[in-house]
């Protein structure tokens, strides 16, 4: 009786895909392709609005709208290792999540997600890819030799945000908390300074991220939905910007303060305790490496919601004290920091830029980075809300349904810094936490166009990266 039982919960999931919801596959796959179709309408209605925009008054700061990218074809090293990797998570991507054991997943997930973003970049080639990408004029490696003193540095970090006095910080330093440059002076100091050092380290540390969410996704909805969701989370488009950016690293972080809080909310890890202290010390990071991702509280609080219990508050609020203790103790203001960059931005491209056109065109630039493959599965998130709302209300989700409210956390979150105005442009890159959480919905595509949304993920990637130039 038991062995029946095992054989029937193993195999009716896999029957009613192809029996009851037939003729609901087929219509619905007309709706992702419909879904798909109006995201790249929305980009041509950009770009279109964009250049009219552009060559009458100069306003949107970028040479390809609605991308901060120039028209630049080119091929480099990675050309021939990006399509190599594309192929193979294609053909053999999807079989081997719904195969390999789940370490060994995990670990195929990050070594394949890494490859990916270092073919991408590769396209580029090493200098321009990967080792001159943070030393730009614009960059955090501009500033090592100002934070010999530390200490000194972080005091008198304040007096250097606005443009006009001398010595003001260039525009990422200005644009961020201290907790981003000091990464890359910490670095420099234990002898991995320089640009490939710093690239390096925000590719390996960035590629994690997919991990993460992996991790999430199994705990709060069900292993059969991160195995589906796997493939999604390593082959996007959006690895065009985690390499080479420092907000390739931010996502990791960000995207760990989450997976942690999520296994101490369901006790499904050794300690517990341990993991929402780790939690809320990542989110504190978090909040002094970019001042938009305190927005990660959404996703953080969805968590909570969603597992129902309040037990790991006390530990993650004490370790998301850390690191603000540290920085307010070290003489630095996180609020007035804020403050001087808000006047900081509109001293500068920020306060020319027009926002009615940024307020949407910016959800453009999120169409090209997540893909056809995830706006095919927001419009199915969509769709499913208002029941996974209403099952959330009585406790009965489903797990489809838990995923759905992890992506529309994340959603909001992204809407909520497009509306705040302080996100006028570039947020194919500053956008990559949010996004993270978005491309888990393409595990709601049924499977049998699932190879084909893949590699329309990766064609989208293939073609920004070898037909544009996307530094910043």
């Amino acid at each position: 009786m038991k062995t029946k039982d095992r054989t029937e919960q193993r195999t009716e999931p896999d029957r009613a895909p192809r029996t009851g919801h037939r003729t609901g596959h087929r219509t619905g796959h007309r709706l992702d392709l419909a879904a798909a179709g109006a995201g790249g309408l929305l980009v041509v209605v950009a770009a279109l609005v964009g250049w009219a925009v552009e060559s009458a008054d100069h306003t949107l700061y970028v040479h390809w709208p609605p991308l901060l990218a120039s028209w630049y074809p080119h091929v480099g090293p990675g050309t021939a290792a990006a399509p190599a990797v594309a192929v193979l998570v294609v053909a053999y991507g999807p079989a081997l999540a719904e195969r390999l054991r789940w370490r060994t997943l995990l670990l195929s997930c990050w070594g394949t997600s890494l490859a990916w973003v270092f073919s991408l970049a590769m396209i580029d080639g090493w200098g321009r890819g990967i080792a001159e990408r943070l030393t730009t004029k614009h960059e955090y490696l501009r500033v090592i030799g100002r934070f010999d003193d530390i200490g000194a540095a972080l005091r008198g970090f304040n007096d250097h945000i606005l443009i006009g006095p001398p010595g003001n910080w260039p525009a990422h330093v200005a644009g961020h908390p201290p907790g981003a440059t000091l990464t890359f002076v910490l670095l420099d100091h234990i002898g991995l300074g320089g640009g490939a050092w710093a690239g390096v380290w925000c590719i390996v540390t960035g590629s994690t991220a997919a991990v993460a969410a992996l991790i999430t996704v199994r705990v709060l909805a069900d292993e059969r939905t991160a195995r589906r969701a796997a493939p999604f989370l390593v082959l996007a488009p959006v690895a065009v910007w985690a390499g080479t950016s420092a907000d390739g690293y931010f996502t990791a972080v960000a995207a760990w303060s989450v997976a942690l809080l999520t296994l101490s909310a369901t006790g499904k890890v050794r300690s517990p305790a341990a993991a929402a202290l780790g939690s809320g010390l990542l989110y504190g990071l978090t909040c002094y490496l970019s001042y938009g991702l305190t927005l990660i509280a959404l996703p953080l609080l969805t968590v909570l919601v969603l597992t129902r219990t309040a037990r790991p508050l006390p530990l993650f609020v004490l370790g998301a004290l850390v690191v603000p203790a540290a920085f307010t103790l070290a003489d630095f203001n996180w609020w007035e920091a804020y403050h001087l960059l808000v006047e900081r931005y509109y001293q500068a491209a920020g306060g020319i830029r027009p926002y009615w056109y940024w307020v949407w065109a910016n959800l453009a630039c999120t169409a090209i980075a997540v893909g056809p493959a995830t706006i095919a599965g927001l419009r199915r998130t969509a769709a499913a809300a208002p029941g996974a709302v209403s099952a959330l209300r009585t406790g009965t989700t489903a797990a489809p349904q838990r995923l759905v409210l992890v992506v529309l956390a994340a959603f909001l979150a992204l809407l909520a810094a497009d509306l705040s105005g302080m996100s006028k442009a570039e947020t194919e890159r500053i956008w990559q936490p949010f996004m993270l959480w978005l491309l888990p919905a393409a595990a709601l595509l049924p499977a049998p166009g699932r190879r084909g949304w893949l590699a329309a993920q990766a064609v989208v990637a293939l073609l920004v990266n070898h037909l544009l130039w996307t530094g910043w």
